[in-house]
């Protein structure tokens, strides 16, 4: 019976310590994705500062500085939630200490009462004519051998009793050493948060005083978004009017004969790269080696006027100086953008996706040639008025538009 006892506290202890385990485990991992966010947002901040916000203030148009600030608004307003998640999960780990360091010092104060009594009695029998006149006086060799054995457990059971004193000190000491770091790391939690809330207080401001600016010189303002506007249209319509040609000639020259201009009939070597890049979705490569994005897929509100919807069928990727765009597959240049007025832009199938790179000064492929992942397609254009150098990055499967964001690792 007694041996069943102890089994099943045993059992218990073991299921208790995986729980708590399991608890621990999971709220590491929690706190290990709120600091990779965390740090996510922080670069993100320090590119559109780097990119958006430096000396190109004083040059760039009072619409890029706008959205430039509409966008650093809106990742310190992410950073400020995260700082808050982890703040509320240190304080759930807090709470958790305090009430193990609580459970620990009662369970330390009943060992060591019950190690103290042991002792007294111990030092009360301590002479080994009491330990021997025990044994001398059993009425059975049995009985002897079994008082024997029962001294042996005792004195185990004593010396086991200490190191768990031991033991669960240590693991005091340990909790209070973690209980005292998990505090200073929320103070400096809620001391980072103010320095945010700080900045993003002043970056409103700012961003009150363009609006003021702007809403006096309505006119011109006017004319800046749709100047864009007519652009983005422009833009679009080459993309689409080329991806259709770009179908209709690829299945004419398929075996099918088909002109369709819808849908491109796929060799078996271009259904693989097909396959392969649909693997891929969410971890392509960026479509140039370091930059932000300055302007995400589909309709979006007007940094000035709420009220006011604009589309977006692709995203904007600011970059720096000199910077190249780069194939984010493998693939076959199909096409070569020339937007009168505008720059130049180059179109890469990868089986029946289509990649659109827009925005380009300089070219380093022509139709035809085939690229590999990170081959550069060519320079990105840099504007003199705002300084910005920014990639307009468009994807598409056969004539269907899809979303970058969805696409790209992290964009």
């Amino acid at each position: 019976m007694i041996l069943r006892i102890v089994a099943l506290r045993f059992f218990l202890a073991l299921v208790l310590a995986s729980l708590a385990g399991t608890g621990g485990y999971a709220q590491q991992d929690e706190q290990e994705a709120l600091e990779a966010k965390k740090e996510q947002l922080e670069e993100e901040i320090r590119e559109i500062n780097r990119l958006l916000l430096s000396e190109r203030e004083q040059k760039g148009s009072v619409l890029d500085q706008m959205e430039a600030l509409d966008q650093k608004i809106g990742r310190q307003q992410q950073l400020i939630r995260v700082t808050n998640q982890q703040s509320n999960l240190l304080n759930r780990r807090i709470n958790a200490n305090i009430r193990n360091i609580s459970k620990l010092r009662g369970e330390l104060e009943t060992l060591k009462a019950d190690y103290a009594g042991m002792i007294r009695k111990s030092y009360r029998n301590r002479s080994k004519q009491n330990r021997l006149l025990f044994l001398l006086s059993s009425q059975s060799w049995y009985q002897a051998f079994k008082r024997l054995q029962y001294m042996k457990q005792y004195t185990q059971y004593r010396k086991e009793q200490g190191e768990e004193i031991q033991q669960k000190t240590e693991e005091l000491t340990v909790l209070n050493q973690n209980l005292s770091l998990q505090r200073k790391e929320k103070e400096a939690l809620i001391a980072e948060n103010r320095k945010v809330r700080d900045q993003l207080l002043a970056e409103v401001k700012s961003q009150k005083n363009l609006l003021q600016t702007i809403r006096q010189n309505e006119s011109s303002y006017a004319a800046e978004i749709e100047a864009k506007r007519r652009e983005a249209r422009e833009i679009d319509r080459q993309i689409e009017r080329l991806i259709r040609s770009a179908i209709a000639a690829s299945n004419r020259e398929s075996s099918s004969g088909s002109a369709s201009s819808s849908r491109f009939a796929l060799t078996p070597e271009a259904s693989l790269i097909a396959t392969n890049f649909s693997a891929n979705k969410g971890n392509l490569i960026w479509p140039v080696e370091k930059g932000v994005k300055k302007q995400g897929y589909g309709i979006y509100q007007d940094a000035v006027y709420p009220g006011i919807k604009h589309q977006s069928n692709g995203v904007i990727i600011a970059t720096d100086e000199g910077a190249r765009a780069r194939a984010v597959f493998e693939g076959e240049v199909i096409a070569i953008l020339a937007v009168p007025g505008g720059n130049k832009g180059v179109q890469v199938k990868h089986g029946n996706y289509i990649s659109t790179y827009y925005n380009l000064s300089e070219l380093y492929v022509r139709k035809g040639d085939k690229v590999k992942i990170k081959d550069e397609l060519g320079q990105i254009h840099t504007n003199r008025s705002n300084g910005l150098t920014q990639l307009k990055f468009y994807l598409y499967r056969d004539a269907t538009r899809l979303n970058p964001e969805e696409w790209i690792y992290r964009l």
